[in-house]
């Protein structure tokens, strides 16, 4: 079968209930055959569940699909997107250590890297997604992962990530991927030599803004310390929210194609829009990374982010006038969402920090959502003709 399929028909195998759908199993904890099996399962940890904050039969499901998706072999699932990137860097690096990551980060990630990890003695580089020949020299002895976030949250800037893989492979690093943006219909970044792949699954993979989840994926040797660490301290998803997780993955290649066509109807609008600076779009040819896109994604996803020709002023009246777009920090969910970065997802990093990856006072992120196309457009069109 192939991966769309995998994603529907790869589930629990049927109880003696004959359900047809995988039941839910919510208990804290499993029983043990006898002495000599729970000994077993604390000894060899695999092979069975003990407890749910370690393992269960939902968790195991939804981790085997999204690994399936992202061609490898092993992952944990984590409680939120934030829970899984911050265990797939915390699992790896110790004091002394230092990280290179893009400088086009979630706000959050970049809160991580900049205000928590140097408690424990963890430097960091930064580097601009923009020029990937700096990405060599910002390596150092002390170096041990490679961190990024490609397209990035909100400015949809792209990094390379075969350049990135040989890079790793070169001076013995550790790669890690926040995928979010692209999911695994899109892009698979194992493919260019990445070692981990990082997920907020409240995004796209849910869908539909129901849940909080994240999910880090890659071999069974790379997962080992991710595992110990998450087993250790707790981050665990929960296994209701990774039942409703592995029903989503069956709907994931429908919708995320589907989010594509509308965002790529949206950002021609937009470009077209006498009212509009600037759209960025991965697939539009007027990206600067447009030949990147095309070689490492198979559409451009769903976000959009744009530039009214008022800047902050209209930026706020535009949103001020939507009627039907929702206005929330969120993305990735069926109905379209609008964002302003510079005061909301990304306001705790300076003014200059934001300038620097291109989030302006102006800026826009809208997450094109399953609403008819048309609809979308005629209420991004009105607000932006009444906020001009």
């Amino acid at each position: 079968m192939r991966k769309q399929s995998k994603a529907i028909h790869g589930q629990l195998p049927r109880s003696q209930y004959n359900e047809h759908s995988s039941p839910l199993f919510l208990t804290s904890s499993f029983v043990f055959d006898d002495a000599e099996h729970g000994e077993m399962l604390f000894t060899e940890q695999k092979d069975g569940n003990i407890y749910s904050r370690f393992s269960n039969p939902n968790n195991s499901e939804f981790i085997e699909k999204m690994a399936m998706l992202e061609g490898v072999g092993d992952g944990f699932a984590f409680a939120s997107g934030m829970a899984a990137i911050f265990g797939g860097i915390a699992a790896f690096l110790n004091n002394g250590d230092h990280i290179v990551a893009s400088k086009a980060l979630f706000g959050s990630s970049y809160q991580i890297i900049t205000q928590i990890l140097p408690r424990w003695g963890i430097t960091h580089t930064f580097v601009g997604s923009d020029d990937p020949a700096l990405w060599e020299g910002a390596i150092q002895d002390n170096t041990r992962m490679i961190f990024v976030e490609t397209p990035s949250n909100p400015g949809l800037d792209l990094i390379d990530l075969e350049y990135l893989g040989a890079l790793k492979k070169k001076y013995n690093l550790l790669l890690n991927v926040d995928n979010c943006f692209a999911t695994p219909v899109l892009q698979n970044p194992v493919a260019f030599g990445a070692d981990l792949v990082t997920h907020s699954a409240t995004k796209l993979i849910d869908g539909q803004g129901r849940i909080i989840g994240g999910v880090v994926v890659g071999s069974e040797k790379v997962i080992a310390p991710v595992r110990f660490f998450a087993r250790h301290t707790g981050p665990a998803m929960s296994p209701f929210n990774a039942w409703l997780l592995s029903k989503s993955l069956e709907t994931l290649f429908v919708r995320v194609k589907a989010h594509c066509e509308s965002a790529m109807a949206l950002a021609n609008a937009l470009e077209s829009n006498k009212h509009v600076e600037f759209v960025r779009y991965p697939f539009l040819p007027s990206h600067p990374q447009y030949e990147l896109a095309k070689k490492q994604m198979k559409m451009g996803g769903a976000m959009v982010s744009f530039g009214p020709k008022g800047g902050a002023r209209q930026a706020k009246q535009f949103i001020n006038a939507l009627e039907m777009l929702s206005l929330t920090s969120n993305l990735g969910d069926t109905r379209t969402i609008v964002t302003h970065p510079a005061t909301t997802t990304h306001s705790k990093l300076s003014k200059e920090d934001r300038e620097q990856v291109g989030i302006t006072e102006g800026l826009l992120r809208i997450s094109v959502g399953l609403e008819d196309v048309n609809d979308i457009i005629a209420d991004i069109e009105q607000a932006l003709e009444k906020s001009k």
